[in-house]
């Protein structure tokens, strides 16, 4: 099949184009095979028979009365995954690894709406009224031990919904050791529920069995400029205060050395040592200190800040400005986030 000529064109070029007319092909794609021979053999593997069918569209979702799952467009093709990196500044579900996380959670969302397992009374009980208004943005509890932690931003908080998915998610997690992990944690008693419904899934036959497509792509005659401004929008919303204040301490808007680098691009070089040393210093767990250092990575990028002074000097006072992140947002003074 020849090159489409859009692999081609700049990026303002592309943002111009209809996502209909960029025909990309997902049935019998390499990206279909790999997406369905991960998700479906992790499934074989827990006895689950359901396969969850898939499909492109602008981004990741499980659609209410149908038990299949969206794929964002840009997995389809290197060339939009530059575009979509240039946009947001990353690519969700981008390696494997995050892939697979995403992959989890939504086929929990699908087995969810195929066995209607949210009308159940133990999933209101336990996970709460799937009916509650889905919000824009939530306020996460970094410190609560009533949620399982797989996604970021401790997402499992935003709704009954994802509070589902994500346990769904710790469920099927190959060598999961939730048993371990989550055994002193009001979140265990999610985990043991979800093994009484997958043992029903296992079983018994799905009641929703729907195969349609919900926004397919080779349907959709949005541009990819309102795609990503509608995107960027839901995404700016302020994560100031605290953080900022911090931030702007240890770095700068207006360099005296314009050689230094920006703050987002070093803080995201250094994660590996920051996020260990702040796990040490404050006795918190990786994932707490993971996500106050992605906050402030977006905060710094979005103000626009570099060093203030040479990395060596820097790195001590990155350390203990992100160990008091995380140190006040246990103490109940939690990140706004966005869905």
């Amino acid at each position: 099949m020849p090159r489409p000529t859009w692999t081609r064109a700049s990026d303002a070029e592309l943002l111009q184009m209809r996502f209909c007319d960029l025909k990309l092909r997902f049935a019998g794609s390499k990206l279909e095979r790999r997406l369905k021979k991960k998700l479906y053999h992790e499934l074989e593997r827990r006895g689950i028979t359901f396969r969850p069918h898939m499909w492109l569209a602008e981004e990741w979702f499980s659609p209410d009365g149908t038990p299949g799952i969206a794929v964002p467009f840009y997995l389809a093709h290197p060339r939009l995954m530059r575009l979509e990196r240039q946009m947001m500044r990353q690519v969700e579900g981008g390696n494997s690894n995050w892939m697979m996380r995403i992959l989890r959670h939504e086929a929990g969302h699908a087995i969810d709406t195929a066995w209607r397992l949210r009308r159940r009374a133990r999933w209101r009980e336990v996970f709460g009224p799937a009916s509650l208004p889905y919000p824009d943005r939530y306020k996460a509890r970094p410190g609560s031990r009533r949620y399982v932690r797989h996604l970021g931003e401790w997402y499992a908080q935003a709704h009954p919904t994802e509070d589902f998915a994500e346990t769904f998610a710790v469920w099927l997690k190959p060598n999961s050791d939730w048993r371990r992990s989550y055994a002193e944690w009001p979140a265990r008693r999610k985990l043991q529920l979800m093994e009484e419904f997958m043992e029903e899934v296992r079983t018994t036959t799905a009641r929703v069995r729907s195969r349609r497509f919900v926004e397919p792509l080779d349907e959709n005659r949005r541009t990819l400029a309102e795609h990503y401004a509608e995107k960027l929008a839901r995404r700016g919303y302020p994560r100031r205060c605290l953080a900022d204040n911090l931030l702007q301490r240890v770095f700068t808007a207006r360099p005296k050395h314009h050689r230094l680098p920006p703050a987002s691009s070093w803080l995201r070089a250094c994660k590996p040592q920051l996020v260990d040393s702040v796990a040490r210093t404050t006795g918190s767990d990786r994932y707490a200190a993971h996500q106050m250092l992605r906050m402030a990575i977006g905060r710094a990028e979005a103000l626009g800040l570099v060093l203030r002074k040479p990395q060596r000097q820097t790195l001590p006072r990155a350390r203990r400005l992100l160990a008091s992140l995380v140190r006040s947002y246990e103490q109940g003074k939690s990140p706004q986030m966005s869905l």
